[in-house]
């Protein structure tokens, strides 16, 4: 059971046993981790969703690793090897490397050279030489049929020393001690590739200690090698292992069995524990690396999916494109579909007009609030043919570019084919840009979260563990947020906390059926949304104006009579206290504790800010009119831009340019940062002067800085490019 490790994970977390043992009693009776931390913070002491999983992690992983000692213990007990020392030796592991380690003598393998060397009667001489003992034995003694020789004798000897060295556990942990303290990763361009120009140039010769490689560093080398243009290793001096190994087993140099000893201690390291060490460690490496990449892009997401939404204003969304022009759509407030045309105002003069003449009338008749337009190709020379019809005929509308990753994705998707059958992909691609800048979540969502473009090595890192945590982020978010439960898409409700897909469906099914939800207790009409259901997701679903003003908050229903109680105590109704500052200020809150002052402080705060978005507002960053591309940014030239993702190297700025360039983490603030997700996030306004321009590599390199290291003179020959070989992969 998760409850068994209490006490480890209590001293790991630094959290009470009381506060371990409620979270996991919470998660083993079905609770959602977004409902333990919203509605459930007296019984976990204010754990946050992060927390949560955390803990949930790590008791599965404790779980397992105690199912794992059960197994090697009844393996060993079933050999008869087993003794009370070496149980006691395996309960008391605290990670499955070392539990394995211990095991690995009593594992069952193929026949190795040691097992043959013991099948011909070598292990009294092997032991001799383990004994280094003043005399050579009288290797006459060993010779057989299948021992034709002295030679073949100590060979095979030395192959069950070489074996009784790499499988002891104390030694295995030493080297993987070491590996870790000193091992250096070395890579190199692999003799077979010959293309001049490749994006691992920068791994051709190089090389950085296991304990300091950044994630991003070593999935670049990984690719690079599988991709068949780098060889590399994890390499450490043998002499210091060997040397070490050497003194655990008493080598006497003074013996004459010392050579053989030594050659057999040689054998072991080099042939059997090195090898399985470096891949363990590569295994380890990947691992960690996945672990920070992933987190990262967990960051990216949750930033990106919580960014400030315009709002439910009616919407004239452009996707635009050279060759096959603009797709116009129009939205009403809700982001319903209305009509689209397409325009071609980067096809020669008469296109421009008469894309000018067609977009304008568009305009009138749908009368849009704002102009979304996506930042892809063609999206700057479409931003500036909107801005200047707009001045022309005096339209009062607003110009907006909206980040398109991941449009094109959800347009041929099945969420997309099934939201639009008769449109095609390029109005739904239009129709995903115009929703986004609305609501940035609640479109985001229909996307596979990794194809959203907030992350590095997606494609190389484990994808069961992204997918996981992308989800969670995804999940936290929606709860965090709310969702209409009238408007929401399926995509949007299936990630509200106790619903999942196939209860999404069915509310979708009921809302066509028999109109908008009224109240939050019509949920328990809709079939499968039982009494465990409604608890996990009542409190994050919200109805807009429902006859309960509670119903369209963040207010539990568990906790409706305690609010109908406070307005009582008021001589007021609910209506009349949702949202009246005055009257919520005048609660004798010391009535009202029982229910704990966590839970209490969070419905005062909802009472006092009913259904209260916790998004920013919207902001929109602004672009030079006179950059369009590359080519007209000049070193030294400040500009404007969105952070687009963020890299454990530094941060990808959109600058209106269609190439984003990057802020390399020296560049990033007038201080030292050990993290650029400390300094700025994705969606986030930025400040930056042009470092460098490299046209033909496709890299900008930027500099956020405020003061210092700028480039005052943009004629200035020569610049540093300060970027990074993993911008690009």
């Amino acid at each position: 059971m998760l409850t068994d490790h209490v006490e480890s994970l209590a001293k790991e977390f630094n959290l009470s046993k009381a506060q371990i043992q409620a979270t996991l009693q919470l998660l083993q009776e079905g609770n959602t981790v977004p409902f333990i931390a919203r509605y459930r913070k007296e019984i976990t002491g204010e754990l946050d969703e992060v927390q949560i999983r955390d803990i949930h992690e790590r008791a599965i992983y404790l779980q397992e690793l105690s199912s794992r000692k059960t197994q090697v213990i009844a393996s060993i007990d079933e050999q008869g090897k087993l003794t009370s020392e070496l149980k006691e030796q395996i309960l008391a592991c605290d990670g499955k490397t070392a539990l394995e380690d211990l095991y690995l003598p009593y594992k069952p393998k193929r026949r190795t050279r040691a097992m043959i060397a013991k099948e011909r009667g070598l292990q009294p001489l092997a032991d001799l030489i383990l004994a280094q003992g003043a005399e050579i034995p009288c290797l006459d003694a060993y010779l057989t049929e299948e021992v034709s020789s002295k030679e073949i004798a100590l060979k095979g000897a030395c192959d069950i020393i070489a074996e009784t060295v790499a499988e002891n556990a104390e030694i295995n942990g030493f080297v993987r001690n070491l590996f870790a303290r000193v091992g250096v990763v070395i890579s190199k361009k692999r003799k077979s590739f010959t293309e001049k120009v490749s994006k691992f140039e920068d791994y051709y010769d190089f090389s950085q200690s296991v304990a300091t490689i950044p994630s991003h560093r070593y999935l670049a080398i990984r690719r690079g090698e599988v991709e068949n243009v780098l060889d590399f290793e994890i390499w450490v001096e043998p002499e210091a292992a060997i040397n070490e190994i050497s003194k655990r087993f008493s080598l006497k140099p003074s013996s004459p069995l010392a050579k053989w000893l030594l050659e057999a201690i040689e054998d072991g390291y080099k042939r059997l524990i090195a090898p399985r060490v470096e891949t363990d460690l590569r295994v380890e490496l990947k691992m960690r690396s996945d672990e920070a990449a992933v987190k990262i892009f967990a960051e990216n997401l949750r930033s990106l999916l919580m960014a400030a939404p315009f709002g439910n204003k009616s919407m004239l969304a452009i996707d635009p494109g050279f060759r096959t022009g603009c797709k116009c759509v129009s939205l009403d407030a809700n982001g319903k579909y209305i009509e689209s045309i397409t325009i071609f105002p980067t096809i020669g003069e008469k296109g421009k007009k008469e894309a000018a003449i067609t977009l304008a009338a568009f305009i009138k008749k749908h009368k849009p609030f704002s102009c979304a337009i996506g930042n892809g190709t063609a999206g700057r020379e479409t931003e500036q043919f909107m801005r200047e019809l707009i001045k022309a005929e005096k339209f009062d509308l607003m110009v907006i570019a909206v980040n398109e990753s991941g449009a094109s994705i959800y347009s041929a998707s099945d969420v997309a084919r099934e939201e639009f059958p008769n449109l095609d992909l390029t109005i739904r691609g239009a129709i995903s840009i115009g929703r986004r800048l609305q609501d940035p979540l609640a479109e985001l969502v229909k996307i596979e979260p990794k194809s959203i473009g907030v992350g590095q090595y997606q494609h190389d890192v484990y994808q069961p563990m992204l997918q996981q945590k992308l989800s969670d982020v995804v999940e936290d978010c929606v709860n965090r947020v709310g969702v209409d439960v009238n408007t929401a898409s399926k995509e949007l409700l299936s990630y509200v906390s106790g619903i999942g897909p196939s209860c999404a469906k069915k509310i979708i099914d009921y809302r066509n059926t028999h109109g908008s939800f009224s109240s939050r207790d019509e949920f328990l009409q809709v079939p499968s949304f039982g009494g465990k259901t409604y608890e996990q997701a009542a409190g994050f679903l919200r109805i807009r104006d429902a006859k309960n003003p509670l119903d369209s908050s963040a207010v539990h229903p568990e906790r409706y009579e305690l609010i109908e109680k406070m307005a009582s105590d008021l001589n007021c109704n609910t209506k009349d206290l949702v949202g009246n500052a005055s009257k919520v200020k005048q609660l004798n809150k010391a009535l009202y504790l029982d229910v704990g002052s966590l839970t209490l402080s969070d419905i005062i705060d909802e009472l006092l800010k009913p259904g209260r978005d916790p998004r920013a507002t919207f902001d929109a960053p602004k672009f030079r009119d006179d950059v369009m591309k590359p080519e007209d940014l000049k070193v030294g030239m400040l500009l404007e831009g969105a952070v687009t993702n963020v890299c454990a190297f530094g941060v990808f700025v959109d600058i209106g340019v269609h190439q984003d360039g990057l802020v390399h983490i020296a560049e990033l603030a007038d201080h030292f940062v050990k993290n650029p997700a400390d300094v700025v996030k994705p969606g986030d306004k930025i400040k930056v002067r042009v470092l460098a321009v490299d046209i033909e590599r496709k890299r900008i390199s930027l500099s956020a800085k405020s003061k210092g290291n700028f480039l005052q003179n943009e004629n200035k020959p020569k610049q540093t490019f300060a970027t990074s070989p993993f911008s690009s992969l």
